[in-house]
Formats: structure tokens, sequence, C-alpha cells
């Protein structure tokens, strides 16, 4: 690769390459040329682990075989978000996109559709409706309501090349603020755009970008947070995965604005394929001169690297991050001063997460106005969020800031499987609130969600239906942040302990009314006292659904019981008159607990039974209920 010496030659070769993508995203250019076909793959990381790298060898081998190769590219792009119908493979400019594509439909998509220009209907896409199914992405109910600024290159753009990054307009925003605007200008914009930490918390990032730029030092950095430990979000990971460069673009751009010429990636190690490709993307950006000193020949200098976090949850909040990248233990520190003050070496740091700096090069190319006039007056823009749980859907969706919980839940992502009855939604990951129905209406932006004792978090969105009881979800996260605990300060360290304690008693049919009243009252106190955000969120689970679910905890206590049948000791088995005496649970119960002859109806022994449901997933006569 060439190095780019101007803001002239990068504008240049952006015009050059953007033509390696007109096939994908200018259906004018599209439809024009029906002769040469685009074939899109997910190379994220759900899609990659259902080999969507042998799909797209076998269509490599295939196309070289059928004589396609002058007429028709395979790609590897990001995450498409459509998890649920991975993997995902898009046929351009025909706009044809298929699903749950196997290693053996390669075959068939080269013979039948490229070669044939036949559909292959087995492949696209059921909304429910047997009689036509759904062959565009834009029709589908899962994108229609989505609006993608973050993950704008996710899905369109081959991850591991700078070249496509760079034609999808890549590093001109970089190439603008460093010839064009002063330090100044920069963060003003940024501070009129409205922009919030997508990280949780939610202060404005432009503030953040001047107060480290006017502490005086004579080092400062910028970091990028990507230790995203939240149980199943993968936000930070998919935009690191199908756009890293619109990343280090932003970081590059902040660096500008405070003074900075060092930057630090602080990722998982438990992301494998997120460091491969922000490792190819680094060198190819240096390669390049868009990292590095001098970069587009202008004085101004700054370059990346990466460090791995070793799993600990607590390293997602800021100070104790910085701890771990100086080779300390991990924990937080009292504030103040900020981190924009004493961060890193304590030196001036300014810290974003991933999703805050994939914002940046957009607002830079397209204005604070055009920013501010997407999602609500306070917050600004779009959110992206890890759709999960008992949802359809399940996926990577981002909407603009305002959007309900409703039309995320049931038209984004399709309602409850098997007609349940949703019950909550969990936002804000395992410090986040349980949210019932009666707020689906709630338009989603950082201060409605706080209004009701949730948070916006990080963007983990954790559907919930009839079949979960909200005492065991309550126990369930407060377990985790339990262990996760860095047991500095004793709030955290002893309060979350003790709570998670009670709520075990109260699972187990051994609670009281007492246990209630110190429930809330200690959750509370944790709350105030912690040292930092994981202690001081962690009780938010057990707060909401003492507040919305309280019925279940009385439940719980009052009448030994477990409304959803969840709770092993709260209940019990029984074998109603459809027993027909086939035998076949007394021989699959693995405490010898069911007794009875052949071809009569069988007993549970309740002091034997250990409460395992086997006999139940045995029975082919469901006559044996749980209550």
């Amino acid at each position: 690769m060439v190095k780019i010496n101007s803001i002239d030659e990068l504008k240049a070769l952006s015009e050059e390459y953007k033509s390696l993508l007109d096939l994908r995203v200018n259906y004018e250019t599209l439809r024009s040329n029906t002769q040469y076909k685009e074939v899109l793959v997910c190379g994220g990381t759900g899609c990659h682990s259902s080999d969507s790298d042998i799909i797209i060898k076998n269509l490599c081998d295939g196309i070289e075989k059928a004589g396609l190769k002058d007429k028709v590219n395979v790609s590897m792009t990001g995450c498409f978000g459509f998890c649920a119908q991975g993997p995902i493979v898009k046929v351009m400019p025909d706009d044809v996109f298929y699903v749950k594509v196997t290693t053996e439909d390669a075959e068939e998509i080269i013979n039948e559709h490229l070669l044939k220009g036949k559909i292959i209907d087995r492949l696209l896409y059921d909304n429910g409706n047997e009689n036509k199914k759904i062959s565009k992405s834009e029709d589908m109910p899962f994108y229609k309501k989505q609006m993608r600024i973050a993950l704008r290159n996710c899905g369109i753009i081959n991850p591991e090349d700078i070249r496509e990054c760079i034609g999808a307009e890549g590093y001109l925003a970089l190439g603008k603020v460093i010839t064009s605007m002063t330090k100044e200008e920069v963060i003003s914009l940024m501070k009129e755009s409205g922009l919030r930490g997508r990280g949780g918390a939610g202060f404005p990032t432009g503030k953040k970008w001047e107060a480290t730029k006017v502490a005086e030092a004579d080092k400062k950095y910028v970091i990028c947070n990507a230790d995203e430990g939240d149980p199943g979000a993968f936000m930070d990971r998919s935009v690191l995965e199908g756009d890293p460069h619109s990343v280090l673009e932003a970081m590059a751009i902040c660096g500008y604005a405070i003074g900075s010429d060092t930057g630090y990636i602080y990722i998982r190690a438990e992301y494998p394929l997120a460091i491969d490709r922000l490792r190819i993307a680094i060198e190819q950006a240096r390669e390049q001169g868009l990292l590095g000193k001098n970069i587009l020949g202008t004085d101004f200098s700054f370059d990346i690297e990466l460090k791995y976090g070793a799993g600990a949850f607590v390293c997602g909040e800021g100070t104790a991050l910085m701890h771990s990248i100086e080779g300390k233990r991990g924990e937080p520190r009292m504030k103040p001063p900020s981190s924009s003050k004493k961060g890193l070496w304590q030196k001036p740091t300014c810290l974003n997460n991933v999703e805050t700096f994939a914002n940046v090069p957009a607002i830079i190319n397209n204005g604070a106005e055009w920013y501010k006039n997407i999602g609500t007056q306070k917050s600004a823009g779009t959110k992206v969020f890890a759709l999960g749980g008992k949802i359809n859907n399940v996926g990577l969706v981002e909407v603009p800031m305002g959007t309900t919980l409703r039309e995320v839940i049931f038209d984004i992502g399709g309602g409850i499987p098997d007609n349940k009855k949703f019950k909550a939604v969990q936002t804000g990951g395992p410090s986040g609130g349980c949210i019932p129905d009666k707020y689906l209406d709630l338009a989603i932006d950082f201060e409605s969600l706080n209004s009701i004792g949730s948070m916006m978090g990080s963007g983990g969105m954790l559907v919930l239906d009839e079949d979960d009881c909200m005492v065991d979800i309550a126990k369930f996260f407060l377990e985790f942040t339990v262990d996760e605990s860095c047991g500095k300060c004793t709030p955290c360290r002893i309060g979350n302990k003790r709570l998670h304690e009670m709520l075990i008693k109260i699972t187990e049919g051994k609670g009281t009314e007492q246990d209630l009243v110190d429930l809330k009252e200690l959750a509370e106190v944790i709350t105030e006292t912690s040292l930092c955000g994981l202690g001081k969120s962690a009780p938010n689970p057990v707060l909401s659904t003492l507040k919305y679910f309280m019925n279940e905890y009385e439940a719980h206590v009052k009448h030994k019981k477990c409304p959803a049948k969840v709770c092993q000791s709260l209940v019990e088995y029984f074998i109603t008159e459809k027993c027909i005496g086939c035998t076949r649970c007394s021989r699959i119960c693995p405490a010898s607990a069911i007794t009875g002859k052949v071809k009569e109806r069988h007993v549970i022994d309740k002091e034997k039974c250990l409460k395992c449901g086997a006999c139940v997933a045995e029975c082919k006569f469901t006559a044996i209920i749980k209550a």
C-alpha cells in the first residue's frame, strides 16, 4: 500500500475506491449492471461460528469452477444484525437476502441463482406468511424501523480491506479535522451534536473532550473502552469486527481535539475475531499514513496500541480499566479528580466506549444539526441494542433514541416465541432494571429509563416471558455481580453478598416478610455508598423487581409458591389421570422416586423426588405436571 500524503490524495482515493462499493450501496448502479454480481457473506462472530468462512470458500471455489470469476465477487462483511437468521448471504444487484445458509447451500446458490437467475425460495426469510417469503432486507420488519449510524458500514464493507473503508468515506472526517478545523471547533461541533457516551452513563462527549483538552500536562491519552462484559452483549464486538477503522479514525480525531498523540484500545481477550481485525486495521492504517507520524502530511501524529483485558467485569469501569493498563490490579478509585484531569499514569485521559467513537466520523461528515435532529431533545442520535432472551428475532438493532420498547420488542424483535405472554424486559446489562409491560410504550432514552429504575447501560436488552420467575432473575444477575466484584469497598463486597443470600433464602421457601423489608433497605444503602458504578448499580435488578413484581416475592414468602414454577424448592411434581402406565417415567427417574405397575397410574414419592424434571420431558402423554 502507498502512503497517503495529503487530504487531496485521500479524497481522490475515496472516489476511486467508492467504485468497489457501488454494487452494494448504490441501487441505481446495481440495477443498470445486471451482468455483475456481488455476493456478501456475514463474517461476524455468530455467523463465523456457524461456518460462514467455509461458505465463503465453497462459494469462491464453485464460482471459479463455473467460470464466473470475472462476473461474480464474493466478499466477507461485518454483522448484518439479524443473528437469529444467520449465516446470511446477500446477492447484489438482485438485492436477495438469504438466511440460515449452510455450507452445502453454496453449490445451489451458484447453480440456481448465479447461473440461472432463479431465486432459491427455501433460503428466503419466512415471516410467518407461508404464501409469501421475503427476499429483500428492506421489506423485513426487523430492519424497517432501524437507522444505522454506528453500524452504518457493517454488512457492507469488508472490514479487513482499508480500501473499502476509504471508499465508504473512511478517514475523510479525520482529514477534514486536521486540515481545516481547530481543536476548539472540533469540540464545539461535538458539544453541539448532543452525542452522549454510549457506555452507560450518558455523559456528554463534547464536554468530556473539552475537560481533557483544557487540563494542563505534558502528555495526554485517548482510551477506547472495548471491555464489553455484560452477559449477552455484543454491540461493541460487532462494530469492531465489521468496521474497525471507524473507531481508529474517531480516536485520532479525539486525539487531535484534546492534544494527544497516543491511544489505547482496551479489549477483552475473549474477542479473538475483533482483535484480529483491529490488528489488521491498525497495520493498514499505519501503512497508508492514517496512523503514526505526520498524518496526511500535517504536523499531527497519533498512534494506537491494543491492550487486552483478562475478563474482569469491573475493568469496564474507567479507573479500574486504567489501572489494568498500567499493570495494576483492576480496581476503581475515588473521584474526584476525574480522569480528564488525572487518568492513565496520572495524566489527563479521555475515555469513550466503542459505540460512542463509532458515531464521531458520521457527525463530522454530516454536521451537528443532522445528528441532533435524530432522537430526542436530550438524547440525540441512535442507540445499538443486543436484543436477546425470549424474543423471536435475536440480534443486533440500532434505532433512533425515542423509539418505544414496544417497537423494539414486537415490531423489530418479532415478539415472544410460542405465543407466550411478555412479562418484562431487562435493560442495561446485569446492573439494569426489569421493566414491566405497563411501560412498553415508554420512549427509550437516558432519562426515561432512569426514571423507572432501569438504565440504558451499554445496550443489553433481555426479554422475559411468563415462564420467568422475577425473584430468580434478580438472584441470577446479583450472583454475577457478586462474582465480579473487585472487593475493594465494603458495601459491594459484603452488601451484595448478603443480598444474594437473602434471595437464595426466598427462592428456597425459607424467606420471611422481614426479609423483604431488609432486602429493600440494604439494596438502597449499597446503591448510595458503593465506590464505583458496578456496586452502585448492582442492586438495580432487586430494587426494580421489588417495585414492579412484589406479588411474586410475596408468593415465595407467604405462600411458599413460585408462580412461574421455576424455583425448584417450591415446585412439586404430580402424575395425573392421563397416565397409562407405560413406565417410561419410572425408568428415566434418577432417584427411583416413581413407582407403579404397567398400565396403571404411577405415583411420585415427594421425599425422594429431586425435582429435576426428567420425567416431564420423557412423558409422551403430558401426564406429569408441576405446580
